[in-house]
């Protein structure tokens, strides 16, 4: 393994950061939105649905890719017991403490909200196991799915480091779009072909928090993962993504339309799920291009205001959606507009979140439960 220095990637850092923390107006506008949530509004606003579908339909695959990147760029830093040590760490500590001080008085506020604590004494054992899973890990999910991908990508990045060095020669060999797209179009058919063969056998397992977050979530980004690791590898794929493409846009752009077909036409007993797996996979894939591109011209830089979001955004994601549901649950109720109480909610979110974050800066133990990191006595909040 090697200890190197590798050039920082500014772009990716902000990519990263910005696409964690578009999660709160993503879950905001879920609200207003007319998809059903925990809380929403008393009128949908068209608008807010079709922003937090697109936010939807491509966030987190573009996510994947960056984390599979800097994943095997740790890879090749560290030994390998030490780098799986380090990259659990860092997801499982703040995902372990999120989970008593933020989603547990979540699930009690909400228990509370919607009077389905009356009725929990009714629930059979699993089902009382299976609502703390989905409730618990909540919007800590891409935590526990990254816990797992490390855990897989002990063998899988093993097996590629190995390839790649008794073929060099093929590092720099041409890759292209449309090989990338057929790929990815065969993952999404895969992917959507298990799921109908799980739904068919035993269409309860799929109704099942862990095994939805464990399985379905990891085998769905595990193609994203690997792409944002090979990209790490061969510059030739990492430059394909950072070169605009005109293709990529106008594709993202028909995946996104015929998403929300999808959605406005399909059926949940249907093939509506296996369809939406398809069209993701290949809209993830050329929104990467767009937002890598997007973000290597107007993000590849230093800077210290957004050193501080890329720094803040783990911690911000993971306070923002109770401070969201509180929100919703008791102060959408008093705002008549849809608009205003969307843009009330970003201020009141990450207003809160903000000074959260810098109390925790003053508090060793904070610091090192939310992000993972050993604290050295000597650094600076």
């Amino acid at each position: 393994m090697s200890n190197a220095p590798v050039q920082r990637e500014f772009f990716l850092d902000s990519i990263r950061a910005w696409l964690m923390l578009l999660g709160i107006p993503f879950h905001i506008s879920l609200i207003y939105s007319s998809h059903q949530w925990h809380v929403n509004s008393a009128l949908p606003s068209w608008w807010l649905t079709l922003f937090n579908d697109f936010i939807h339909a491509f966030r987190m695959q573009v996510f994947f890719v960056i984390s599979g990147y800097f994943s095997y760029m740790l890879f090749l830093r560290y030994p390998l017991k030490r780098w799986w040590k380090v990259r659990v760490e860092r997801v499982g500590i703040p995902m372990l403490t999120a989970i008593p001080l933020l989603t547990l008085p979540q699930f009690l506020m909400l228990q509370h909200i919607s009077g389905k604590g009356a009725d929990w004494h009714n629930l059979t054992a699993y089902e009382k196991y299976n609502t703390l899973v989905w409730e618990l890990i909540s919007h800590l999910w891409f935590l526990l799915v990254m816990v797992v991908l490390t855990t897989v990508c002990l063998f899988v990045f093993k097996k590629m480091n190995r390839y790649i060095t008794r073929h060099k020669e093929t590092r720099d060999a041409p890759w292209s779009l449309g090989t990338l797209s057929l790929i990815f179009l065969a993952c999404g058919v895969l992917y959507g072909a298990l799921r109908r063969t799980i739904f068919i056998i035993h269409a309860p397992l799929l109704s099942d928090g862990l095994f939805n977050f464990a399985v379905m979530q990891t085998l769905f980004y595990l193609p994203f993962f690997l792409l944002g690791a090979l990209a790490f590898t061969r510059p030739g794929l990492k430059n394909l993504f950072t070169r605009t493409s005109p293709w990529c846009a106008v594709g993202a752009a028909l995946a996104f339309a015929a998403y929300l077909l999808n959605q406005r036409y399909g059926s949940g007993d249907a093939w509506m799920y296996e369809t939406e797996s398809v069209i993701t996979m290949l809209m993830g894939l050329w929104m990467v291009n767009v937002v890598f591109s997007l973000g290597h011209k107007l993000l590849n830089f230093h800077s210290p205001r957004v050193t501080y979001f890329v720094n803040a955004s783990l911690f911000i994601y993971l306070v923002h959606h109770p401070l969201t549901l509180f929100f919703g649950a008791y102060i959408t109720p008093h705002i008549s507009s849809n608009a205003l109480g969307f843009f009330t909610g970003l201020i009141f979110v990450v207003g809160i979140a903000i000074a959260l974050y810098e109390i925790h800066l003053r508090i060793p133990v904070l610091r090192f439960l939310f992000s993972g990191k050993p604290q050295n006595k000597a650094a600076k909040a």
